[in-house]
């Protein structure tokens, strides 16, 4: 769309709106439409949506740009837009199978979710003296490439700082990361075969085995910790 045709489809609901206003939130860096050869600004119906939390925030809740750029960069990174009475973005919750435990679905699931060490340790509530021990440790690490972490770095934090509560200690989980590491050797080894097999769909039943493994190992390894501690 060109910038006219943004304005038709933003004034009923902003009659305030004007080109020198979408310019000026272009300046501010808070949407970034491509441009025509020509120089002309091209929107995309995300670049539009984009607009209209902007103006909707000013509007509604008059928070100033700094912050909704805030909320954008956060929301660009995979969290949550923040409910209108916080003041910092959520986490998407973890969906777990009915049971409690992971389902192969949600091995398949895979988050975009990027937050920094400062976000992590807000989020996870744990200090910066446990993050550095778990990473120490291996059990945490950012993304590849980046000063990022994941989901997965997320629940891990989250879960260390629950354990500390009953005195487990980063060295002592060093045996989950053991073990964990010796089941998604295990799980290699066995997808390996059809990993390497040339057919055209090898890659995706490669890849749904590993995931339908992974839901088995977890639910069997759940239940004999439950048995054995039943037992003892």
């Amino acid at each position: 769309m060109n910038i006219g045709q943004v304005l038709d489809l933003l004034r009923s609901d902003f009659p305030g709106i004007s080109i020198p206003k979408i310019r000026f939130l272009e300046d501010k860096g808070l949407i970034a439409p491509e441009r025509t050869a020509s120089g002309y600004r091209k929107f995309s119906h995300e670049d539009v949506e984009r607009l209209r939390y902007v103006l909707r925030m000013q509007r509604d809740h008059y928070l100033p740009l700094k912050v909704i750029g805030e909320h954008l960069d956060a929301m660009d990174r995979g969290l949550e837009p923040p409910p209108i009475d916080a003041v910092v973005p959520t986490v998407p919750k973890v969906a777990l199978a009915d049971d409690g435990l992971p389902s192969a679905e949600s091995f398949a699931r895979r988050s975009d979710l990027r937050l920094s060490r400062k976000e992590l340790i807000k989020t996870a509530e744990v200090d910066e003296e446990l993050l550095a021990a778990l990473e120490t440790y291996g059990l945490i690490k950012p993304r590849p490439g980046t000063q990022h972490y994941d989901t997965d770095a997320l629940v891990v934090a989250k879960t260390a700082a629950e354990l500390a509560e009953f005195g487990f200690e980063p060295r002592h989980l060093r045996a989950f990361k053991s073990a964990a590491d010796r089941e998604v050797g295990l799980v290699e080894q066995v997808v390996a075969p059809v990993r390497r097999s040339r057919d055209a769909g090898a890659s995706a039943r490669a890849d749904d085995a590993v995931n339908q493994i992974a839901a088995l190992s977890v639910k069997l390894h759940a239940t004999l910790v439950k048995s054995g501690l039943r037992t003892s």
